[in-house]
């Protein structure tokens, strides 16, 4: 790979709040579960486990449990999150 080329990453452009709701709605949209974890693991990486886990009040082993690709999150751990997040989950028709 030539050295001004750099690899992709995805933290590099969650820096605002805006920028990680708008990336967890479109995950949302998109409705894979998988997907949808991941980027919720995304944001809590970009914005510092330790930070999101004391926001959350969730553990950074749950977080990392959680919010990866395959990831199972709970209700519980989604409304925390998304809670941390300055968001809240709804339901809208199809």
């Amino acid at each position: 790979m030539p050295s001004a080329m750099r690899e992709f990453d995805i933290q590099n452009y969650l820096t605002t709040p805006e920028e990680q709701a708008a990336y967890i709605e479109a995950a949302l949209e998109g409705g894979d579960p998988s997907f949808i974890a991941a980027a919720l693991g995304d944001i809590a990486r970009a914005r510092g486990v330790t930070t999101f886990a004391a926001e959350s009040g969730l553990s950074r082993e749950a977080i990392y449990k959680a919010f990866r690709p395959g990831g199972n999150p709970t209700l519980e751990t989604l409304a925390k999150a998304t809670k941390a997040l300055g968001l809240r989950l709804s339901v809208v028709a199809a």
